[in-house]
């Protein structure tokens, strides 16, 4: 397996394991004080946005996709910060963004044609 195919895995992991993360842990981890609908069409519609360029492996995609990575780390480091009985959570949701923002950081460099 080489670096490029390496990167690209952790990158994809990083990011459909929030897919899978983000509605197990609001529908059936977890209580919320706001409406289901409104926190799931905040936490996952963005999540469609790099869906194509990431699939195609398009390198400005995965470039502007890490800035996306971070609202989702954000995100987790305030849930871990505020609730503390869902830190696992917001721990493995930390977790998944910052493998999706470096993987994808490398991929843009080892494939980027600059110098």
């Amino acid at each position: 397996m080489t670096m490029i195919q390496a990167t690209r895995i952790g990158t994809l992991t990083g990011y459909f394991g929030l897919w899978l993360l983000i509605p197990v842990w609001y529908i059936w981890l977890t209580e919320s004080q706001l409406p289901l609908g409104i926190i799931l069409g905040f936490l996952l519609v963005p999540l469609l946005f790099p869906l194509y360029g990431l699939l195609r492996n398009n390198t400005y995609t995965y470039a502007w996709s890490t800035f996306l990575s971070l609202l989702y780390f954000a995100h987790g480091v305030s849930e871990a910060w505020t609730i503390p009985q869902d830190r696992l959570y917001a721990g493995l949701e930390i977790f998944l963004s910052v493998l999706w923002f470096v993987s994808a950081m490398y991929y843009v460099k080892l494939t980027s044609n600059r110098i």
